[in-house]
Order: structure tokens, then C-alpha cells, then sequence
């Protein structure tokens, strides 16, 4: 194996991963600052109301990008697995 096969399996798994945790980790942010945007505005200073919005944020998101997020990574481990033979040579 290669050093540019490695890198190229490397670079494709750090964007396999950028890819399933961004959606959910940008509507956990936007969430969290229209929460505390809400917060300055009413000076309501709890600190669990911003837990279930981003809750239901994240499951939202889940179910919606889930059918995606899936297909993304079972295609990206099934490309893997069936390149085990080339990487060998």
C-alpha cells in the first residue's frame, strides 16, 4: 500500500465524517443560538431550555437527512471493503 492510498483513504473518511456530523452538529449550533437569542431578549436565565430545542433539532434533522447519511456511509464502507484487494498489491 501506497503513502498516496493511504492519504486518499484517509482524506475520503475525513469527509465521510464531516459529511454525517455536520448536519447535525450546524442545527445543534443554530439552535443553541436562537435559544440563547430568545434568552437575551426575555432574560430568562435557565439553563435546561436550550436542551430539549436542540433535542429536537438533532431527531428532526436525523430523520430527515437519515436516509442520506445512511446510503453515505454504507456506500463509503462498501467501497472500502471491496478495495481491500487493490490496496494489497
Amino acid at each position: 500500500m501506497t503513502p498516496e492510498t493511504v492519504m486518499a483513504i484517509a482524506y475520503q473518511g475525513m469527509r465521510v465524517t464531516l459529511f454525517l456530523a455536520g448536519p447535525l452538529l450546524i442545527t445543534a449550533l443554530l439552535t443553541g443560538l436562537l435559544v440563547s437569542l430568545f434568552q437575551a431578549a426575555t432574560q430568562i436565565n435557565e439553563m435546561t431550555l436550550s436542551f430539549i430545542p436542540k433535542i429536537l433539532g438533532v431527531f428532526t434533522v436525523l430523520v430527515l437527512a437519515g436516509p442520506w447519511l445512511l446510503k453515505l456511509i454504507t456506500d463509503f464502507t462498501r467501497n472500502l471493503i471491496t478495495g481491500i484487494p487493490g490496496m494489497l498489491m
